[in-house]
């Protein structure tokens, strides 16, 4: 009797393994390196928000060298993230990037500059050196430097724009009068190389009526065709903004899950810390979805950055609410 039992029971349990299906893969692909400027991701990998919705996530971190939207257009994410203009401006170029949810509500860009090299406002740029990211980060920048009238060539009474690299040394060499910096990441390197909070001061593009949306998450339109890659992205976008709100609770562990996923020992625990404290500020009051007023800003930004705008027609079908209105229901 005992066998028979026995025998029974394990042939439910193959039966019940047989129709077990495997977790779905998912491979996003970040922005930049690991940091906490992406915390929410590595939290939902580490606390199983991911695999209590049956996905198997890879997240690929990013570098100077890797453009979220050509890793997408090749095949190699699922979901990449970018700042929304670069995601327009590829968009106008003809990859179909769709905008499926917005973690970050508010922009951390900014402008830090020395007060010893003249600039106190807006009206000093002129004649001025500025520093300033490419790879898809230049365009809020442009967009501002249009707004003000000022031209980008060096030509006179407009702005030369140093190509910066990823990091502060123009500022700190005086190579710059201005170096672009973000509010949780650049402008500590300034404080910690040893300038003080007085002797600059920051335009932040929240300030300046010129702030666009950053890190959202985007996918193929086409794939948004199929109904199960929908789905995988409905349970994705549920995790990973489950994955945001405990960051943004718990700021110190999730800086120390950031920390234990960054294979290159490259961040200390000092500046993960602070940066997720100042992250937090940027993804407090986003449950995710995409509010349209802050689309519709700055795609007007955008569009009307004088002689040389950015896009230069209205997006259409840039986004879609369908994936947060289901994963958020």
């Amino acid at each position: 009797m005992k066998k028979i039992v026995t025998t029974a029971l394990a042939g439910a349990m193959a039966l019940g393994a047989s129709f077990a299906q495997a977790a779905d893969d998912v491979t996003l692909q970040l922005k930049w390196v690991t940091q906490a400027q992406f915390a929410g991701y590595y939290v939902a990998q580490d606390k199983g928000f991911y695999e209590e919705e049956d996905l198997n996530v890879t997240i690929k971190p990013g570098g100077p060298d890797i453009a979220p939207a050509q890793v997408i257009a090749g095949g190699g994410a699922d979901v990449v993230l970018d700042w929304m203009p670069s995601a327009l401006a590829s968009r106008e170029k003809g990859l179909d990037l769709v905008n499926i949810a917005q973690p970050y509500k508010s922009s951390g860009m900014m402008l830090t500059c020395r007060k010893d090299a003249g600039v106190s406002s807006p009206d000093d740029f002129p004649g001025k050196t500025l520093g300033v990211w490419f790879f898809g980060n230049e365009y809020p920048f442009l967009s501002w430097m249009s707004k003000l009238g000022l031209k980008t060539d060096g030509s006179d009474g407009g702005v030369t724009v140093l190509k910066q690299g990823f990091n502060v040394d123009p500022l700190l060499q005086k190579q710059a009068a201005c170096v672009s910096t973000m509010t949780y990441n650049e402008y500590w390197q300034v404080i910690d190389a040893g300038l003080t909070p007085e002797e600059l001061v920051v335009f932040k593009y929240e300030d300046q009526g010129v702030a666009t949306l950053e890190d959202g998450m985007y996918v193929l339109g086409e794939n948004l065709k199929d109904e199960a890659f929908k789905d995988k992205m409905v349970r994705f976008v549920r995790a990973s903004m489950k994955g945001w709100k405990y960051a943004e609770e718990n700021p110190d562990e999730a800086a120390m899950i950031v920390l234990d996923n960054d294979a290159t020992g490259a961040q200390t625990e000092k500046h993960q810390k602070r940066m997720m404290s100042e992250v937090a500020k940027l993804t407090a009051g986003s449950n995710g979805a995409l509010d349209e007023a802050d689309y519709r800003r700055t795609v007007d930004s955008l569009l009307t950055a004088g002689s040389d705008p950015v896009i230069t027609k209205e997006p259409e079908g840039a986004y879609t609410l369908e994936i947060t209105d289901a994963a958020l229901k």
